[in-house]
């Protein structure tokens, strides 16, 4: 719903951020365009930093909008996704995605990939992995010890 936009934007008034989705829901916190969920409707090049915020789980090829993620982007893509690693990873994600989704209608394919799958993903598309944590604290004890783990990551990937 763009609230992780708008909190970077305030912090970083400098800073232009423009949303797109599959789905535009009632009330954002920027602006959201309508996509196919497949080609970003941008010229190559046009942005600084292409943002993902758990989205890719939601495609049935994330590698597609990877690169057009890397195609658009001029410098940095930056996701914060999932890993399916560990005891009952694809259970507690998709506990996790129908809470914070299912109530908005959001398309749920659960598609989750290991950590492996990623780096070759990576990999495949030529892009580095400049920074890539795993910790992120989101929820308090003790929600934590079910829901933090090694579930989630950010990673920013050099594009150039």
């Amino acid at each position: 719903d763009g609230f992780i936009d708008q909190l970077i934007m305030e912090k970083y008034p400098q800073i232009d951020i423009e949303g797109i989705d599959v789905m535009l829901r009632p009330q954002t916190h920027i602006p959201v365009k309508m996509f196919d969920g497949q080609h970003i409707p941008h010229e190559g090049n046009s942005f600084d930093v292409v943002m993902f915020v758990d989205v890719l789980h939601h495609t049935e090829d994330p590698t597609m909008l990877l690169k057009e993620a890397v195609r658009v982007a001029r410098k940095a893509v930056v996701l914060k996704d999932h890993f399916m690693d560990g005891p009952l990873a694809g259970a507690r994600l998709r506990f996790m995605d129908w809470i914070g989704n299912a109530p908005h209608g959001v398309v749920l394919p659960y598609n989750y990939w290991p950590k492996q799958s990623w780096v070759d993903a990576f990999d495949e598309l030529g892009v580095s992995v400049e920074v890539l944590e795993t910790r992120l604290g989101l929820y308090p004890p003790p929600a934590s010890w079910l829901f933090d783990s090694s579930l989630h990551f950010i990673a920013r990937l050099g594009v150039r």
